[in-house]
């Protein structure tokens, strides 16, 4: 049985809440906020890169992008991304990245259980190249120790994966107890919009 080690607040929220490699690499700009109270934890980030199109390979259908520190990386663009014949090189590709989590209790328990949707957004045929997808991730899992000694809460997954979440607010050892379940809800969503190249 493997151990975890993740924290119930700050830590938690810093490594789920990571954006993705190719934007966090760009310098992007960046706003988030995180609130804690016993019991709960709950924080958003959201994520602002712009990047220029410097090549694209029609025939994969991938895009090459160069961000505002000079960095290049490749994006490919699934057959879902409508109208990928209208990006040119020299178009800015703007890419708006949110994460939102949120941590609760809850009493009574129930089945462990992981579910999942997900949801996207097309422009519509003739429009310039953009779109959105979301996500979002619910997990229940049981609180099988509680040791303010320690600073840890144990939790088992719907997987039978055990994590030990570091505890950084007291105050929640006032209502978590064991037997307990916390109820984990993440949600990410991405929009992509293709601004035209200016005019010379």
């Amino acid at each position: 049985m493997s151990l975890h080690r993740l924290t119930f607040t700050g830590l938690l929220v810093s490594s789920i809440l990571a954006a993705p490699a190719a934007l966090a690499q760009q310098a992007p700009v960046t706003s988030g906020a995180m609130a804690t109270e016993p019991g709960k934890v709950s924080a958003v980030r959201m994520v602002e890169v712009s990047a220029g199109v410097t090549a694209i390979d029609k025939a994969t259908r991938t895009v090459t992008l160069k961000g505002p520190e000079g960095r290049i990386f490749d994006v490919v663009a699934g057959n879902e991304v409508r109208n990928f014949d209208q990006i040119k090189t020299g178009d800015q590709v703007v890419v708006r990245y949110t994460q939102a989590l949120a941590m609760a209790v809850r009493k009574g328990g129930g089945i462990r259980q992981s579910t999942e949707s997900a949801d996207a957004l097309r422009t519509k045929p003739g429009e310039k190249p953009g779109g959105a997808v979301a996500r979002q991730v619910t997990t229940l899992v049981d609180v099988i120790d509680v040791s303010p000694a320690k600073k840890t809460i144990t939790v088992k997954g719907p997987k039978g994966n055990v994590f030990d979440l570091d505890v950084q607010n007291p105050d929640h050892f006032k209502v978590v107890k064991k037997g307990d379940q916390i109820e984990v809800d993440y949600v990410e969503s991405m929009a992509v919009a293709v601004v035209p190249a200016a005019k010379k």
